[in-house]
């Protein structure tokens, strides 16, 4: 029998009703061994997220304010969970606990941890699968620093005769059994460390999304979901801004070869979208895998002759802006010019500074720069092996009437970055979906 570890969002136990349905979920396939769960999120837009009230009553207490209003909050949620569910768990004695420890100072990362300890109680019992708490097996060191190497060897030696557990995720502990929290979205992060660490053949994510999509869907009407994707289209999108899951929730099984599976709680029927290892087949040739970007960036762009040939010229404009505490996105390059493409918000008071030290130090013959810029990456593996791709991209936008500023193409060959003005933005990318896609 195989292994699947199933992690479950906020919103696919935010209530009884959807605790019945992953409860439906998990029992139907004897292989979802491994059930991560996060806190309670939000039943409807005006609700509050569990662990947000407990960041809360955390400051309260912290404060010396009274947090009694707000726990109640909590309490009440869980207590109807419970009794909606018809299960024995006695709760309240552990709200109490958990109440007194507030009161008595416990740390922030503990308080917050707490909403995901309690559902996994919950769901453990309704599962009847064992309760193993994540501060027994995900492993921080004294600096809170997750230590992998020794979490895949206690995730291996505690759950060897454990058939299934309910493992809380968002937090660990130190080696002196204080908790230690992830990020936030670290019920994420859980997940893919537990599927690392039993070798599993499958991560579920369940959300409240049927998978990824091709572009967003506040920009072009009724984008199709992408089936299947690597790892490595995957960073490109998220880096251009798309929806996607962060990169800390994904590498402990992507460097293991472990795909995951982003699954929608709500319709368990629909296929989601698939990350597979690098290298696995997953687009067409002639198709892309996905479109995204990001607008607010300014391109610097310098004119030298003989540019080329001039030692060290790029090492310099680059230590120049490093000297300013700048980072740059692309970096364009021709025999007698190079682009740099920088975020706004990094230049924020600093560009002209910045101009005068390129004046001053490397003495081009022209520097202009360009405000108002967005960045569009078009994905798939698809792309390199193609002939005809790149005509196509630019044909859409010739016809749509779109001017591109900037063409950077990465040595992968998986994806091809323009520059277009941003009141162009959204139009550029609804040229390049339905030019792609029938």
């Amino acid at each position: 029998m195989g292994i699947k570890v199933a992690k479950f969002g906020g919103t696919s136990l935010a209530d009884a009703g959807q605790f019945r349905k992953v409860q439906s979920i998990v029992l139907a396939d004897e292989e979802r061994r491994y059930i991560v769960p996060s806190a309670p999120g939000k039943r409807h837009s005006s609700d509050q997220k569990i662990t947000d009230l407990l960041y809360l009553c955390h400051a309260h207490a912290k404060e010396g304010v009274p947090f009694d209003e707000v726990f109640d909050i909590i309490s009440n949620r869980y207590i109807e969970i419970v009794e909606e569910l018809g299960l024995t768990i006695d709760i309240s004695a552990y709200l109490a606990d958990i109440k007194e420890k507030i009161a008595g100072g416990y740390s922030e990362d503990y308080v917050a941890s707490r909403g995901e300890y309690l559902n996994g109680l919950i769901l453990a019992e309704l599962l009847g699968y064992d309760f193993v708490d994540a501060a027994e097996i995900i492993c921080f060191n004294e600096a809170g620093i997750f230590d992998q190497e020794k979490t895949d060897e206690v995730i291996r030696e505690r759950l060897a005769d454990c058939e299934r557990a309910v493992i809380p995720g968002f937090y660990g502990s130190r080696p002196n059994g204080a908790i230690q929290t992830f990020s936030r979205g670290g019920s994420d992060i859980t997940g893919a460390i537990v599927a690392r660490g039993v070798g599993a053949d499958i991560y579920e994510n369940w959300t409240d999304v049927s998978g990824f999509l091709m572009a967003d869907p506040r920009i072009v009407n009724n984008p199709k979901p992408i089936e299947r994707i690597t790892y490595r289209e995957l960073r490109e999108l998220a880096y251009m801004g798309a929806n996607v899951l962060h990169e800390d929730s994904i590498f402990p099984v992507r460097q293991a070869g472990i795909p995951i599976n982003i699954k929608n709680t709500n319709d368990p029927e629909a296929a989601g979208t698939l990350i597979v290892p690098n290298g696995v087949e997953t687009a067409k040739p002639g198709t892309i895998t996905g479109i995204a970007g990001r607008k607010d960036f300014t391109v610097i762009a310098l004119e030298k002759t003989l540019m080329n040939s001039e030692l060290g010229f790029g090492r310099k404009l680059l230590s120049i802006i490093e000297s300013h505490g700048i980072s740059f996105e692309h970096m364009p390059t021709g025999i007698d010019s190079i682009c740099l493409v920088i975020s706004d918000d990094q230049l924020e008071g600093k560009l002209d500074s910045i101009i005068e030290d390129i004046k001053h130090q490397l003495k081009p013959d022209a520097i202009n720069v360009y405000p108002n810029m967005a960045m569009i990456a078009t994905v798939g593996q698809g792309m390199s092996r193609t002939p005809g791709i790149a005509a196509k991209l630019f044909g859409a936008l010739g016809e749509a009437g779109i001017n591109v500023r900037m063409i950077d193409q990465g040595s992968s060959e998986i994806n091809i970055i323009i520059g277009v003005e941003t009141e162009d933005f959204e139009k550029a990318i609804r040229a390049i979906y339905w030019a792609f896609v029938e």
